[in-house]
């Protein structure tokens, strides 16, 4: 997702009645160390353990990491040096291995997960979803559905997909149908711009467009029950890095089960961070194809 002028992001604060979010143009004091209690829904503070090359050419849109030093990306854009598409990464280096462009022309593309093998890739406003091959990228098949395509992921069965809205959508991999619909709130009031996704232990962590913060996500209540500040990686990046434009916000969540950690990105950020998260714990590793299906 784009910002079509500067102005959506500084002229105003996105507020979601209980809590108001911090768009990513506004002054923020200083990060606490760990977990915050604000009298309502907990802050959380990630720390920074390792970082890593990103290609800031990626106008980042889905991310998930796939085991092996390996991540997943999705990419936005239809014009200029940042083009929509899906690229293989390796983590260490940020280097692509395979790339390939969305594969409807002229698409703005928008979120990818990994599921039993097959990459899926959606849309934003042409209302189609790929599946790809997770290794070689090659398209294996389409999809339609109705509506905006933002994030997606998935809990090892389902897809789980978002639009821009509060409603976040379970889907059926194989023929893309609704399975299950939730409103996602915090003290009780929608969030809205539910944007990059990802499945963790249990709890479904989305980053809000054009702000600070990550909701971490109950998937049977649709209840915030966390947030996650990540202002000091944006400052950071911003302090290091000239060109930055107004819309060059956090975007891009992905687990690393064999660590217990997080990386988190921007849309054309230089810097991919690994963090640590209260909560969060090491698991098996994963096999290079993504989550595969539980049951």
């Amino acid at each position: 997702m784009r910002v079509p002028a500067p102005t959506l992001l500084c002229s105003a604060l996105l507020a979601t009645g209980a809590l108001t979010l911090v768009p990513a143009c506004a002054a923020r004091p200083e990060a606490a160390p760990a977990a915050v209690q604000t009298g309502r829904t907990p802050v959380l503070t990630p720390v920074v353990v390792a970082r890593y090359p990103h290609a800031t050419d990626a106008f980042t849109e889905g991310l998930q990491y796939l085991g092996g030093g390996t991540y997943i990306e999705s990419t936005g854009e239809v014009e200029g040096s940042s083009i929509s598409g899906v690229r293989r990464v390796d983590l260490k280096t940020g280097r692509p291995q395979r790339e390939v462009p969305t594969p409807l022309s002229g698409a703005f593309g928008e979120g990818v997960t990994v599921l039993n093998g097959a990459a899926y890739h959606l849309t934003w406003k042409d209302g189609v979803a790929f599946a790809l091959d997770a290794v070689t990228l090659r398209e294996t098949g389409r999809y339609r559905y109705q509506g905006e395509g933002w994030g997606i992921t998935n809990d090892g069965r389902s897809l789980i997909m978002g639009s821009g809205s509060p409603e976040i959508v379970w889907r059926d991999p194989r023929t893309f149908a609704v399975q299950k619909r939730l409103t996602v709130t915090d003290q009780g009031q929608p969030v809205r711009n539910l944007n990059e996704l990802e499945y963790v232990q249990g709890s479904l962590y989305a980053n809000i467009w054009l702000t600070d913060r990550i909701a971490r996500i109950d998937p049977a209540t649709g209840k915030v029950t966390a947030w996650i500040d990540v202002s000091a990686l944006t400052r950071e990046v911003s302090s290091r890095t000239a060109g930055m434009t107004f819309d060059d916000v956090a975007n891009g969540i992905a687990f690393v089960p064999e660590r217990g950690t997080l990386l988190l990105t921007g849309k054309r950020w230089p810097t991919l961070f690994e963090v640590r998260l209260p909560g969060l714990k090491a698991e098996a590793a994963t096999t290079g194809a993504g989550r595969t299906r539980t049951n």
